[in-house]
């Protein structure tokens, strides 16, 4: 059985956050040690022996502590099971049909295909309008974008339960 875990996530009004800490949830009740932290507060993955690592997601582009993290660390994450979740669309259909087929940042394409994730999927976001920005609010109403909490907690607390069987296995 793996040892440590890690659930890394870049997240900037802390929806992400959330999304992280019930990964991290779902893998401590199937027995499973984690540590559940900010991207950018991770220097070290020789404790670790498999990496879940999810950002929000803006203009179909990760945050940079997250970019950062992937890079700096993609020798070590080569070498350990890995998962990716981005979060970031708003609304009542699927994620991946609200973003256009978008499932994870082109930029970061070459680096991912060196580590070889086990997935990298998609989740619904939130928005938060008394956590906005003034021109943050000012898009969100120009655009006339959905607001409130769009994430499937079911489809996360599934996503990460299929972690743990693997992980377990």
């Amino acid at each position: 059985m793996t040892s440590r875990i890690l659930v890394a996530y870049a997240s900037k009004y802390g929806s992400t956050a959330e999304i992280a800490n019930k990964i991290g949830g779902v893998l401590r009740e199937a027995g499973l040690s984690v540590n559940v932290m900010p991207a950018a507060q991770v220097f070290d993955l020789t404790q670790f022996s498999a990496a879940v690592l999810g950002s929000a997601v803006y203009d179909k582009r990760w945050r940079k502590e997250a970019v950062t993290f992937l890079e700096e660390n993609e020798a070590s994450l080569a070498k350990m099971p890995v998962w990716l979740f981005s979060s970031g669309p708003i609304g009542k259909d699927d994620p991946v049909t609200l973003m256009n087929g978008w499932r994870f940042p082109a930029a970061l394409e070459s680096c991912v295909y060196r580590i070889q994730p086990r997935a990298i999927t998609l989740f619904h976001g939130a928005i938060n309008m008394d956590k906005l920005n003034f021109a943050e609010k000012q898009i969100v109403k120009e655009f006339k974008a959905p607001v409130g909490d769009y994430r499937d907690w079911a489809v996360i607390t599934s996503w990460a339960s299929d972690i743990a069987t693997a992980l377990k296995s």
